[in-house]
């Protein structure tokens, strides 16, 4: 059922102050390290002052748990992984941070954190870890916790139903674009729904652990911490939320059920991560905050995300006057001679204009390319082929862009990994609500060079626009 978006302001208020000082409380007596796997770079989305680890060697899982944050990311990417690759990325990551544990002596929780709209490689990646994190420590994993609330985004979870926010209307997840995904689609409309759904029925939805609305604005912590407490068997637990404060709360009794021996894996969208580590508010970004060298160049846009919102997106983005737009035609790609000639000529307009001090956005064809033969890894492997020349498109780049923006989950990990090489990054902050800018390393193609991951389904129409005339203006 489709609800009013004025529902999201008829909850009782909560004493925010209060449940803020036993949220301190709380996560000051943890000492477990928090390692985020992050499916697509987009879920730093709400922190700050946190860095991107895009590699997980000995030397990066080290560094990470050496930092002061009680947080770091790992950017696993596995939403553009087969099964297969994110089995095998899985595996790696557990061995490497239970080696670094040991090594120095600090325990350690794993959070899944994927897209909120529930998409991605679900149950199998927090099904691995659990199984690797049990066979490493002899631990039980007690339950599951599924968190897609996430704010910015526009996404509430309300009487066990997650919704997406579009304008005055709310609409439950199931009925939009991002369920109907070729690769990770789903039908149900409840989340214990959408937990049997997804593990065929290996969890039903019956024995889904449900914390309510009614309790977490009752600020019932004894209540939700004894629902944590009877949770076994790696059954699943769904949190409820319409603000940031209901998450609070709900992470206070967490704490206290993990505090008494309880252990939990973490299946999430971004706002839960902030919470957990206790990150602050800031203010959004200032180009002064963001572009820190001089540079003539203009900047550069690249966008693969074929969701109805990007398009929208773009279409507003053609109102700046002083961005020029070059079509990658997508369509060739079954033709590999074809298509690098017309990555080529893409290529070649850019740096001409950028060089000329021209903005340049490159988007794909709107048109959704498929396999035309039904299998999913088919069209995950087509959509990483497209991928990897609209990265080409930065990371063959001769000369240095004032910024990068990067338009879908999957191409802006590309862009960060491939094209500019980053291997550590420091999350600066958020340009736009839940639109992260990272601020990238030395060892990075273009250093110090402000880069903006877009999220495919985040903004309002005109949100890249905005975000696109902060960086321009000078």
């Amino acid at each position: 059922m489709r609800l009013n978006a004025s529902v999201l302001s008829s909850y009782p208020k909560i004493d925010e102050a209060l449940v803020d000082d036993l949220l301190a409380r709380e996560i000051q007596a943890n000492n477990k390290k928090i390692v985020v796997l992050d499916d697509d770079p987009t879920g730093v989305q709400t922190v700050h002052d946190i860095h991107v680890y895009t590699g997980w060697g000995h030397d990066d899982i080290l560094a990470g748990f050496q930092e002061k944050n009680n947080l770091f990311y790992v950017l696993t990417n596995s939403r553009g992984f087969t099964a297969e690759q994110t089995t095998k990325a899985h595996e790696e990551i557990a061995a490497v941070v239970n080696d670094v544990a040991k090594e120095t002596g600090r325990e350690y929780i794993f959070i899944s954190r994927s897209d909120s709209t529930l998409r991605g490689h679900y149950p199998l990646e927090t099904k691995i870890l659990k199984d690797e994190y049990e066979r490493y420590t002899g631990k039980i994993i007690d339950g599951e916790i599924l968190c897609p609330f996430f704010k910015e985004g526009g996404r509430f979870t309300i009487d066990d139903v997650h919704y997406v926010k579009y304008g005055d209307e709310l609409v439950p997840a199931n009925e939009t674009e991002f369920a109907k995904d070729k690769t990770f689609g789903y039908t149900a409309a409840t989340m214990p729904e959408y937990i049997e759904e997804k593990t065929k029925g290996e969890y039903k939805a019956s024995s889904v652990t449900c914390i309510s609305l009614a309790d977490i604005h009752a600020m019932n912590f004894d209540a939700i911490e004894a629902q944590l407490m009877a949770v076994k068997d790696f059954n699943k637990i769904i949190v409820n939320a319409v603000d940031y404060v209901d998450v609070k709360v709900f992470c206070v009794a967490l704490y206290r059920a993990m505090k008494k021996g309880k252990v939990f894996m973490f299946r999430t969208a971004a706002a839960i991560v902030k919470v957990m580590g206790g990150v602050t508010n800031i203010p959004l970004l200032t180009r002064k905050e963001m572009v820190t060298i001089k540079n003539n160049n203009g900047g550069i846009i690249v966008v693969g995300s074929h969701t109805d919102k990007t398009t929208r997106q773009v279409e507003a983005l053609k109102q700046v006057k002083d961005i020029e737009f070059i079509e990658l035609d997508a369509r060739l790609v079954k033709d590999d001679e074809a298509f690098s000639r017309e990555v080529q000529r893409c290529l070649d307009l850019e740096e001409k204009f950028i060089a000329e001090g021209k903005t340049v956005c490159c988007y794909t064809t709107r048109a959704l390319i498929t396999a035309d033969t039904g299998d999913k890894e088919d069209e995950l492997r087509l959509s990483v082929k497209i991928s990897d020349a609209v990265q080409s498109l930065v990371g063959n780049l001769k000369i240095t862009p004032a910024f990068v923006i990067a338009k879908g989950g999957i191409t802006s990990s590309d862009v960060g990994t491939k094209a500019l090489r980053v291997k550590r990054a420091l999350v600066l902050g958020q340009i736009r609500p839940g639109i992260p800018v990272w601020q990238t390393g030395n060892e990075s193609r273009f250093p110090g060079t402000p880069y903006v991951i877009f999220p495919g389904n985040v903004g309002e129409d005109n949100t890249l626009k905005e975000a696109a005339e902060i960086l321009m203006k000078k």
